[in-house]
Order: C-alpha cells, then sequence, then structure tokens
C-alpha cells in the first residue's frame, strides 16, 4: 500500500464575503492511496482561521500520514484528533479504496440518480444589491430554503432584504436561514434575534461567537429564533465533550460539517448525540471541492434527513473538478450518465 498527497488551490468565481472576511481562494490538500491497482482518492478540506488544524505542521501530518498508511483508517483516526480534516480525507480515501467505483462511496438511490438532496440556496455578504440579485437568482432556480449570511454589512440593512423577501413571499413559500458566524456582541444579541424574529426565520446560525456556553445557553433558552450550533462544535474531539456541550447549551439545532469535526465517524458521535437529546440537525459542506461535496452528500443521503442540507457549494469554482453532481430545482442530485474529470 503507497499513499501521497497533493496541494490543490480553489479559486472563486467571484470573492465571497462572510463577517470573517472575504474569501477569494480555497485550499484543500489530496491524499491518494494505492493497493493492488486500485486507488483511493480523500480530501482534506482545510478552512483557514476556522479550522483547528490551520497549523504550521499541517503538510507534516499528511507525510506522516502517508508514512503510516498500513495502519488503516481506524488506527489513524485515532491519532489524527487534532487533525479533524485529514481525519475524513483518510475516512474518505479508504472509502474510495474498498469501493468498486472510486467515487461511489456509499452506493444508494441517490448514486444511481433516483433521488436528489433538497438544499438551500447560498446567498453571500456584500453590496445589498448584490445580496438581492442572488435572492432573486435562487428564487428562480427553484430553492425553497434560503440562507443568507449576515453580519457584515450595516444591519438594518440586512434587516431590509429580510423584509423584501417577506414582503413578495410567505414563510410557507420560502424557508428563511441566516447565518451570523458569530457577528454579534453577546450583550446585544437577544435584541438583534428580536428584530429578526419579525421575518418568521427558520433558524439562526452561530449569533455568537464559539466558545461562550453560558451566554450562548442563555440566549438558546430565551431566543424568538431557533438557534442552529456551528463553529461551537469545532474542537470537540471526545464523546463526553460533546454529550456536555449540547446539555450545557440545548441548541435548537446542529449543523454538522465534517471535514471540522472528524469526518463520518465525528459527525456521527454528534448526530446520535443530538438525536438522543432531541435536538434537530443537518448538514452543510464546507467549501470542499466537487470530491469532497460529493463524499459528504452520498453520506448525508444515509441518514434520511427531510431537513434542506447546506451541500449546494459546487459551483462556486472556476477550476472545480467536473464531476455528476448537479444542481437542479433546490436538490443536489448525482447524474451517473456525467463522468468525473479528476486529473490530479
Amino acid at each position: 500500500m503507497h499513499a501521497t498527497y497533493k496541494k490543490y488551490i480553489l479559486n472563486f468565481k467571484r470573492p465571497s464575503g462572510t463577517s470573517r472576511g472575504v474569501l477569494n481562494i480555497k485550499e484543500s490538500w489530496f491524499l491518494k492511496i494505492q493497493n493492488e491497482g486500485k486507488t483511493g482518492i480523500g480530501e482534506c478540506g482545510i478552512l483557514r482561521s476556522l479550522s483547528i488544524d490551520d497549523r504550521p505542521d499541517y503538510e507534516e501530518k499528511l507525510k506522516w500520514v502517508c508514512k503510516n498508511i498500513g495502519l488503516g483508517p481506524n488506527k489513524l483516526w485515532e491519532q489524527l484528533t487534532a487533525f479533524p480534516s485529514i481525519q475524513f480525507g483518510v475516512e474518505m480515501a479508504f472509502k474510495s479504496l474498498e469501493a468498486q467505483d472510486p467515487f461511489i462511496l456509499f452506493p444508494s438511490e441517490f448514486t444511481k440518480g433516483k433521488a436528489a438532496i433538497p438544499i438551500n440556496g447560498l446567498v453571500w455578504m456584500g453590496e445589498k444589491s448584490f445580496m438581492k440579485t442572488q435572492i432573486s437568482e435562487k428564487i428562480k432556480a427553484g430553492f425553497n430554503c434560503i440562507k443568507l449570511k449576515i453580519g457584515a454589512i450595516d444591519f438594518n440593512s440586512e434587516l431590509d432584504l429580510l423584509k423584501y423577501i417577506r414582503t413578495e413571499f410567505s414563510s410557507e413559500d420560502i424557508e428563511l436561514r441566516v447565518d451570523a458566524n458569530g457577528a454579534f456582541a453577546p450583550e446585544e444579541a437577544l435584541e438583534k434575534l428580536k428584530q429578526l424574529s419579525k421575518y418568521e426565520i427558520h433558524s439562526i446560525e452561530q449569533p455568537i461567537k464559539q466558545g461562550q456556553f453560558e451566554a450562548m445557553a442563555q440566549l438558546c433558552s430565551k431566543t424568538p429564533i431557533p438557534i442552529a450550533l456551528d463553529e461551537e462544535l469545532i474542537g470537540e474531539s471526545t464523546v463526553t465533550k460533546k454529550q456536555e456541550l449540547l446539555q450545557i447549551i440545548r441548541p435548537q439545532f446542529v449543523i454538522f460539517k465534517p471535514s471540522l469535526i472528524g469526518g463520518y465517524r465525528g459527525t456521527q458521535e454528534w448526530l446520535d448525540l443530538a438525536e438522543k437529546l432531541k435536538i434537530g440537525w443537518w448538514v452543510t459542506s464546507a467549501l470542499e471541492s466537487n470530491v469532497g461535496l460529493n463524499a459528504i452528500s452520498q453520506w448525508t443521503f444515509t441518514k434520511n434527513s427531510l431537513m434542506p442540507q447546506g451541500l449546494g457549494t459546487g459551483g462556486l469554482y472556476t477550476n472545480n473538478f467536473e464531476s455528476p453532481l448537479q444542481v437542479k430545482s433546490g436538490s443536489i442530485e448525482y447524474n451517473p450518465e456525467i463522468l468525473w474529470n479528476f486529473n490530479l
């Protein structure tokens, strides 16, 4: 068994704004395992400034993985708790190696092209007119769930955007999710949530920065809008710590980004705890290429969630890999008649 890795820079079609800044590029590292004439491919999708494995020794750890690939997925996963994106890349690569088709990791009605996954349409931060244009495009494209990134432009302008949507579309027509990426100060958050609640918001992701357990717990107990934890899950690697976090904060929803929380195994631990505590959940990609998005989408389909997932990021880049993944009428689907073009 032999393993190699390679870095790949994904270029955004247009700069994409979040409350943490504007993204122009996205870095991924591809792990390739070869054994007895078969090849497995995994994507280690790091998000600089957000992933806990954004560290100077990241590439050194990839070298270590390649040198020790014979340990297998389970032992490697257990020794990579500080590197959740590499944990996921390793899981993905071994799944790919074991599969008949290296890109069909979880055969299902989804991979046969007979079923699709409903997703939210993502609207990026920017000037009000730009955001308004994106909203119109998403609605025309058949999305009935829209997610807006908020917290970077003037809050009143953001409220105006929500008012504009609700003037045109009721909550029965369009489900509205907002993502603050921790932009609100704890002392102002509840008041802002009250103002947002006028527009029948389905949920708000991470209204305040992660790591403020008591403030977040208070907010979740008083909020007029269901709160979804996102960044809050990053860095919690033991089941005990995960359970403690959910029991203290008691959010209405949690959002899983496998690249940031330890891949399939790490996500499943969170999912089991959430369901035990009757906390809702959905899965979101973390700006991976189509290779990682494919691996996340196929796994997500097997979980039988009826909620719109956050899996619509494949069209963001100028140099993504051609794949059978297609976004149509507010859903992501896998068209087996389209071939992969992965040359790396």
